[in-house]
């Protein structure tokens, strides 16, 4: 069991793990807890000059760390963890025990099993971009040497920068396609509503407020339902409670209205093949990313 304070090292001081970074010190972890590896001699200044934590080579965040989280791209895993397995090995009789955490898309944790020492405890997260904000949803799914605990753990430490789920490692690329990409979708289906909305002759400023806030309240109203129900869809008034999006849709469009009119046209472009088929392109290409074998 994992006790005491924990030092949180990230290995990679690019956009994932400086988001990551960003997030944890933003839901309040202490700068001297966190500890960051960055090759890149400029991204490594501009990490500690702007997080004001430390930041250093691979081997000295390793060393000591309880957690160990790799927030490389998955192309570079394979540069980075010689070093991390080295030095986890040297530290194998501290008292503390170390969890690997990885959230790079793609790499199993029987890649890392392999390359640490011996039983060595892996979690794959596929967090997402609004962890910046304390926003990020993330799936958790453990290795074959991660204990119970061990998800404990590491979920806590990933719920304080959103919500937190556990998966099947099997359904992680399905995941990252959803929710890891799904932050661009969303940014884009918000550029289009902009952009038409100045076509119909909304300043842009006004549009885009008009867009943004309409999608984040909308968000609200689903969360809302959500937390309302029960497991079981009962709201606990004993009435039974639509939480799906088809409902929301349904509640706020009348028969004939407008919103109706939009809706079909919605529906005659495609949307839902449009979707589906960035959602199945997205899993096979994270896929095709992925490190399974020597």
């Amino acid at each position: 069991m994992l006790s005491g304070m924990p030092r949180i090292a990230i290995i990679g001081g690019g956009s994932i793990g400086e988001a990551l970074l960003a997030g944890l010190l933003r839901s309040g972890k202490q700068v001297k807890d966190l500890v960051v590896a960055e090759r890149d001699v400029k991204r490594a200044k501009y990490v500690a000059d702007k997080y004001a934590v430390r930041v250093t080579t691979v081997a000295d965040a390793v060393d000591a760390a309880t957690y160990v989280i790799v927030a490389v791209k998955p192309a570079d895993v394979q540069h980075v963890i010689g070093d991390i397995a080295d030095t986890a090995a040297k530290a194998e009789s501290n008292a503390a025990e170390q969890v690997f955490v990885t959230v790079a898309a793609g790499v199993t944790s029987a890649y890392y099993e392999a390359k640490l020492p011996a039983g060595s405890p892996v979690v794959r997260v596929m967090p997402n971009a609004p962890m910046l904000v304390g926003g990020a949803v993330s799936a958790l799914a453990p290795g074959r040497f991660a204990t119970a605990e061990h998800l404990k753990e590491v979920s806590a430490l990933f719920d304080a920068v959103g919500g937190v789920l556990t998966v099947a490692e099997s359904q992680l690329d399905a995941v990252t396609a959803v929710s890891g990409s799904g932050p661009a979708y969303f940014f884009l289906m918000v550029e289009a509503l902009v952009d038409a909305a100045v076509d119909a002759g909304l300043a842009r400023s006004t549009a885009t407020e008009l867009a943004v806030q309409t999608m984040a309240g909308s968000a609200a109203m689903l969360l809302e339902r959500l937390d309302d129900a029960s497991p079981n869809g009962d709201s606990g008034l004993g009435l039974t409670v639509d939480t799906s999006p088809a409902q929301l849709r349904a509640t706020v469009t009348s028969p004939g209205g407008t919103t109706a009119a939009g809706l079909r046209e919605l529906e005659r472009g495609g949307l839902r093949s449009a979707v589906a088929n960035a959602v199945a392109a997205a899993k096979i290409r994270s896929e095709q990313l992925g490190i399974t074998t020597e």
